[in-house]
């Protein structure tokens, strides 16, 4: 893998879960990583803890996107953190809603796009000044997008929002140097997947992948960090799987 010391990362929802791991291992491997977290500040601040007791650079940094200037004011403060150059984008902060067609609300469904979508759409627009050659950004797909899961539908069209985004971004910031991918994972043991915790959760997230066993967020930070470091340098413009063989 290649280093990232002298590199700049921001990382949203990097708090707990996936976000988390993501933080931590971009730090091991030199980067210094803003840490993004909406309320949950004392969870962040274990987070940049961590990162600097093991010799790492890190910062906390909030902002809640849910509100529409919340990307706006966390790319401001980014810029005013890193100056003229930002190298790595890690868009991973987002929600979930199991809920039915019938049972889904037009608050839930706003919230959903706000958070999934609009977010990290305006957030890249807006650190675009400090990208450039060279430089990544990582959007969070999932599973949903590309198969029937659970109640998620409105959950999953916000995902499959996110791989038609990368696409359009990826060709439209080529030409500066900047690429642009994807994760998608499957069920991962996390807060927002705490059903996976349980025996019935296990048992269906068992029975719809190869890998027999329920992935955890470190599962999902090293295909972060492999699109965010110079060993992914010819990609750009797709949505890496990262699910253990998840409905094949």
């Amino acid at each position: 893998m290649a280093t990232l010391t002298g590199k700049t990362a921001l990382v949203t929802g990097a708090s707990r879960g996936i976000g988390r791991a993501i933080a931590i291992s971009l730090a091991n491997q030199g980067a210094r990583v803003l840490v993004h977290y909406g309320n949950a500040k004392s969870a962040a601040d274990e987070v940049v803890a961590a990162i600097r007791a093991a010799g790492g650079l890190a910062e906390p940094i909030a902002a809640d996107l849910r509100n529409a200037e919340g990307p706006h004011e966390l790319a401001r403060q980014v810029r005013e953190h890193v100056g003229e150059r930002l190298d790595i984008v890690i868009a991973n902060a987002g929600i979930s809603k199991a809920a039915t067609i019938e049972e889904t609300t037009l608050a839930d469904f706003d919230d959903l796009f706000a958070v999934n979508v609009r977010a990290p759409f305006f957030l890249v627009q807006q650190l675009l000044p400090v990208l450039g050659d060279g430089s990544s950004v990582v959007l969070l797909s999932s599973l949903a997008a590309h198969a029937a899961v659970g109640n998620l539908s409105a959950y999953a069209a916000t995902k499959g929002a996110i791989d038609t985004l990368v696409k359009h971004f990826a060709q439209a910031l080529g030409e500066r140097g900047i690429r642009v991918n994807a994760i998608a994972p499957g069920v991962v043991e996390t807060d927002m997947s705490n059903f996976a915790r349980t025996d019935a959760g296990r048992d269906f997230t068992l029975g719809m992948q190869a890998m027999m066993r329920v992935a955890q967020p470190d599962d999902i930070a090293g295909a972060a960090l492999f699109l965010a470091s110079d060993d992914s340098r010819w990609v750009t413009g797709d949505t890496l799987r990262v699910d253990g063989g998840s409905k094949l």
